[in-house]
């Protein structure tokens, strides 16, 4: 299911005021009245999911329909966060699931990790989900919102696009079965794809769709000045590509893994604000969030052994930018059903030092790359080609 283009001959800033207003229907009690009366629609169908022999033969996670979940009366809403087995996006679901209105879906490579996380925070049964997907497939993509749609959950209210993957000493780009680095295909094509297969369910509920971003995406931010710095290029890659000729770089370039890592957040937050100016109109609130230098993320994992001592201990007491994972999952919660995070197209950061107290940090809208600004529309195009819509 994708959306339709902009009107042909519509500049896109005329694209942005057109479309940037949530709608006057999607108030507090529309949302609920929406969100518990939640039905398909009728004719409503997703992409053939993978035969699962098939699937499994070639190493694809097939999620099949969970049991219906036993959600609360007072569990009216219903959240998909991706990587939810670990890091940030364990803790944003143990931050969504502790507000006791939200029944969570953790969408995770690793169900039996998933299913550990769970018994080790004490989540209750009917608080959370777990369905397996494995976003460096598009028919393991299919397939689980196939399962989500067979699996009897109230709505969907809110999609975090949180996982994501960083190979730092990779000489080469890992090409996927579908002809794309997997860089780029788990932290962009695979929730670009999720995303677009859900918009229907999203709509309905006047839901949210929250992209985890960085500043070192940026060139024009501190932290983005680091080489490799991020850089798309005119997209010749990615063009490639969606051709059949995999380059394994967005920009058609030389292949780094941190650029490689970069240039998808980039896509992230482009993706970001494509989406606001085509879903804003129907309700749907898209945002990105920095929840803070998580400098003992998992995300780390391949890094030098020296590294992963180090770093904690520069952003804590050089920088003073350190945040742990459990505020960082919170944030994330924030924005996904937070009441102050309702307004769409945002890109938020929060101001101050953790270190010195919750309390003493606050969020605030930062400005998204405008570098890269102008190539949110072809780029929209060409990773709606490359997963098949």
């Amino acid at each position: 299911m994708a959306f339709a283009a902009a009107p042909a001959g519509l500049p896109r800033a005329a694209t942005r005021s057109a479309t940037a207003t949530t709608p006057p229907t999607c108030t507090r009690s529309a949302v609920s009245a929406r969100r518990s009366a939640f039905t398909p629609a009728a004719g409503h169908r997703a992409a053939a999911p993978a035969a699962p022999a098939a699937a499994a033969a070639a190493g694809v996670s097939v999620a099949r329909p969970p049991p219906p979940p036993r959600m609360a009366a007072s569990q009216p809403y219903t959240s998909i966060i991706t990587g939810a087995s670990s890091s940030i996006g364990m803790y944003a679901a143990k931050a969504l699931i502790a507000r006791g209105d939200t029944h969570v879906v953790m969408a995770v490579r690793d169900p039996a990790k998933a299913a550990r996380v769970a018994a080790e925070f004490g989540f209750a049964d009917g608080t959370y989900s777990i369905l397996p997907v494995d976003l460096s497939s598009l028919d393991s993509v299919r397939s689980f919102v196939t399962a989500f749609r067979a699996g009897g959950f109230r709505g969907l209210t809110s999609l975090v696009c949180n996982a994501a993957v960083w190979y730092p000493r990779d000489k080469a780009p890992r090409l996927t079965g579908d002809g794309f680095d997997e860089t780029l295909q788990v932290n962009h094509l695979g929730h670009f794809l999720m995303v677009n297969l859900l918009m229907g369910e999203l709509k309905r509920s006047c839901g949210r769709v929250v992209f985890l971003a960085t500043p070192t995406h940026n060139p024009d931010t501190i932290a983005g000045k680091v080489p490799p710095q991020a850089s798309l290029g005119d997209l010749a890659g990615l063009e490639a590509a969606v051709a059949g000729t995999p380059s394994g770089t967005v920009d058609g370039g030389k292949f780094e893994p941190t650029k490689a890592y970069k240039d998808s957040k980039v896509c992230n937050v482009l993706t970001m604000t494509a989406l606001h100016e085509r879903a804003a109109k129907d309700g749907v609130v898209v945002s990105a969030v920095f929840p803070g230098c998580i400098a003992d993320s998992e995300l780390f994992r391949e890094k030098r052994g020296w590294f992963r001592w180090f770093f904690p201990l520069f952003q804590k007491y050089v920088t003073k930018q350190y945040v742990s994972e459990e505020e960082a999952g919170r944030r994330v919660a924030e924005v996904a059903g937070g009441a102050g995070f309702g307004d769409g197209g945002g890109y938020w950061m929060w101001k101050g030092s953790y270190l010195e107290g919750a309390d003493k940090t606050a969020p605030t809208r930062v400005p998204s790359t405008e570098r890269e600004g102008a190539k949110a529309d072809r780029l929209w195009e060409l990773s709606a080609k490359a997963v098949g819509l």
